[in-house]
């Protein structure tokens, strides 16, 4: 069983493969996981073994604890290239996001003007307007997009709600006018009985299809890293990423690969 949960509301530093030295933020329950998705592969176990009753950190907590952090890692003269909400769950389903984002800006540009923030997410909670604005305000909001066929996405993140479809998603990614970050995990494998694969050419093709229609202005393609809750699921091949990659380097995207 995977049980990576993050014990405070700010982490790390951390290495990060995709964005480098990483304060970590975690707006989720500290003893648990909260999250509108329950990806097969996700580092901190399925939702039903990791339920809580713990309280969110509210916006005061969030604030107190960053600023403290930061104190002490300029103090230290620690490095940090990016604060980044990710954590137990969905960042953005905090129902102080928007604020606590504002909070972020100022204490970032106070003690370290030169860092990015950045938010991943599972961008489920895009039509709710604050949420929208809030990732507008950011340096790196990167919105998940792991497949662009409904069932795959159904098979492989689960997402908690019936009403989640491709279409709606891809129009919410328009409305950020290409000024996103397209993030998708590629694996392999199987899941309650059915194959798993998001690198087919039906996939892919698809998938394809939905980044040309959104237009990000950077596509981040990587692969599992760490123990998964779903044992049957294996790495796709560094080959094989850089052979997609190559397809959206081709309609003139940046893409960042993390085998």
């Amino acid at each position: 069983m995977s049980t990576i949960l993050f014990h405070e509301i700010v982490f790390g530093p951390i290495h990060s493969r995709r964005l480098g030295s990483s304060l970590g933020m975690n707006l989720l329950p500290y003893d648990g996981k909260l999250c509108s998705f329950d990806c097969i592969y996700c580092e901190c176990g399925y939702n039903k073994d990791f339920r809580t009753k713990t309280k969110l950190p509210d916006r005061e907590n969030v604030r107190a604890a960053l600023e403290d952090k930061l104190i002490t890692l300029q103090k230290e003269n620690t490095p940090i290239d990016v604060i980044t909400f990710a954590g137990n769950g969905e960042p953005t389903m905090h129902p102080q996001f928007s604020e606590i984002i504002d909070d972020t800006i100022l204490l970032r540009d106070k003690y370290y003007p030169e860092a990015k923030i950045s938010v991943l997410s599972n961008a489920m909670h895009l039509g709710k307007e604050k949420v929208f604005e809030a990732l507008k305000k950011v340096d790196n909001n990167i919105l998940k997009l792991d497949s662009a066929i409904l069932e795959t996405v159904y098979l492989i993140d689960r997402p908690n709600s019936r009403e989640y479809s491709i279409e709606k998603q891809i129009e919410l990614f328009k409305r950020f006018e290409g000024n996103f970050i397209m993030q998708t995990m590629f694996v392999k494998g199987s899941h309650d009985g059915k194959i798993v694969d998001n690198t087919t050419d039906k996939e892919i093709q698809a998938w394809i299809n939905a980044v040309k229609a959104t237009n990000p202005r950077e596509v981040m393609i990587y692969t599992i890293d760490r123990e998964t809750p779903e044992k049957n699921l294996e790495k796709v091949s560094i080959e094989k990423l850089r052979e997609i990659g190559k397809q959206i380097e081709a309609l003139g995207i940046k893409v960042n690969i993390a085998g």
